[in-house]
């Protein structure tokens, strides 16, 4: 008891001073419309020429829900699978604003820091002027007490499909988007403040195409 007595001063000036960010509603996310299945794979590709015109929060709304939202309320059940449905890849997503996580299950982006990150998810030039750079991470926490080698290999098949439903639904909006595995891991596990047992598998690049 003394020594709670003795911190609570100091983790009171803490909570003053490093105050916790309010999570960033989305808006809900529109579920109908859209390109033909066929017709978007026809029109997916990469880009990499992006204006630095930002994504509107409907627009952005709507790509996070098509990469790895819920869409079976009643089990939480997602949008892309993944092994054994641990759901282990967290979608880091950095813009002019600051970087975020999504949060699937509120449907809201949870605040990493207000710094502009883009520049660092990446080693091409436009990821720095882009408006969105998302960042897939595995965490291996979530995974049980398999090998690591397994979770590598889940986790990165898992992000791919997530990948690919971004892909799909950047063809169905007129969207550029390129999938990057060019990143530097070790600097954006600091930007980012991973823990131990999180790993960036690969970055992805989303924005309005130059004409």
């Amino acid at each position: 008891m003394r020594m709670l007595r003795l911190l609570l001063p100091v983790l009171l000036i803490a909570a003053v001073l490093c105050p916790a960010q309010e999570p960033v509603p989305l808006p809900k996310p529109q579920m109908e419309g859209g390109m033909p299945l066929m017709q978007a794979l026809k029109a997916r590709q990469s880009g990499r020429e992006f204006t630095p015109e930002k994504l509107s929060p409907q627009a952005l709304s709507n790509l996070l829900w098509a990469a790895f939202g819920v869409n079976r309320p009643d089990s939480g059940k997602r949008t892309a699978p993944s092994a054994s449905n641990r759901l282990e890849i967290d979608i880091y997503v950095t813009t002019a604003d600051g970087a975020y996580v999504f949060d699937a299950k509120s449907h809201s982006l949870q605040v990493v820091t207000k710094e502009d990150l883009r520049g660092q998810t990446g080693k091409q030039p436009f990821v720095a002027t882009a408006p969105v750079n998302l960042v897939y991470v595995a965490d291996f926490a979530k995974m049980g007490k398999g090998t690591d080698e397994n979770k590598v290999f889940y986790s990165a098949a898992d992000t791919g499909f997530i990948a690919q439903n971004v892909y799909l639904f950047c063809a169905s909006e007129g969207l550029a988007t390129v999938v990057r595995g060019m990143i530097d891991r070790e600097a954006l596990t600091k930007a980012l403040k991973l823990r131990p047992e999180q790993r960036a598998i690969l970055a992805q690049t989303v924005g309005y195409t130059k004409k």
